[in-house]
């Protein structure tokens, strides 16, 4: 005979869950989420705690099983706010306090990106109202040597840096008679039909650090180092993945950065060249 490990009373041959139980606990972890998610738009976050507690003891949510369940919450409430791309700075008060109301570090509500995401959207619209982002710290040392006269606006991390190279190879053959002059000596008569052709393809040239500054964009790798400045920047190619730029030069060739969030990383290079 087993008991319930929701409740704790015998559940049966064989059983160790009342389906009842098992019904009300899932219907708590729901609500549980729910709360958290709904709690901005209600405006008072004071009594969330409280309410969380109540509804942990009366679905018996196990102590372990609470922060998940928080990051959950939070993350339904950023995706709400985040649904159309914007972020009002009323919207971004309101999910701050969130922060603060629940019990869970930061680090650990940017599991999945929550907290990334909530930093991007807010620097975007600092950009659009003309004010210089200052949201990032970055602990330790930068591989760009910065200007006096810009400012950092975000780092991306293991970037790869693609660039445009033309391949050249011949193509075709010879044709006609051969006769040996000497020995392993041999002459063709005959035309050759062989001709060059160019191929471009885009190859991986380094993967390192890409920096975003008021004025240019930074690249730092193992074998290739360099900065573009904005107003040095012909086209702008968005890519689900990242961005292509074209420089202003007549040999320049098509550079490609791979950061993982073609979105943000688009908008955030091409706003700040128009700042």
């Amino acid at each position: 005979m087993g008991d319930c490990k929701f409740c704790g009373k015998p559940a049966g041959f064989l059983r160790n869950e009342h389906k009842e139980c098992k019904r009300r606990h899932e219907r708590g972890k729901a609500e549980f989420i729910q709360q958290i998610a709904a709690a901005p738009d209600r405006g008072d976050l004071a009594p969330l705690p409280d309410r969380l507690r109540e509804i942990a003891a009366t679905c018996q949510i196990e102590r372990t099983m609470l922060p998940a369940l928080m990051i959950a919450g939070f993350e339904e409430a950023v995706e709400r706010f985040l649904d159309d791309h914007l972020l009002t700075v009323q919207e971004e008060e309101k999910l701050s306090e969130l922060m603060k109301v629940l019990p869970v570090s930061q680090e650990e509500l940017n599991r999945n990106g929550a907290v990334t995401r909530l930093t991007q959207c807010a620097t975007l619209r600092d950009i659009q109202e003309g004010i210089v982002p200052q949201r990032i710290q970055f602990d330790g040392m930068l591989p760009f040597n910065l200007q006096k006269s810009e400012s950092l606006v975000w780092v991306f991390q293991n970037v790869a840096y693609l660039e445009q190279r033309t391949r050249t190879e011949f193509v075709g053959g010879s044709q006609g008679m051969s006769f040996r002059v000497a020995k392993g000596v041999y002459y063709r008569k005959g035309g050759f039909k062989g001709r060059r052709v160019e191929r471009t393809e885009t190859a991986h040239a380094d993967t390192g650090w890409l920096g975003v500054t008021t004025k240019h964009v930074y690249f730092a790798g193992a074998a290739k180092r360099f900065r573009i400045r904005f107003d040095k920047i012909v086209t702008f190619e968005p890519y689900d993945d990242g961005i292509g730029l074209m420089r202003d030069a007549q040999t320049a060739k098509p550079q490609t950065f791979v950061t993982g969030d073609g979105w943000f990383t688009y908008n955030l290079i091409a706003n700040l060249a128009q700042m």
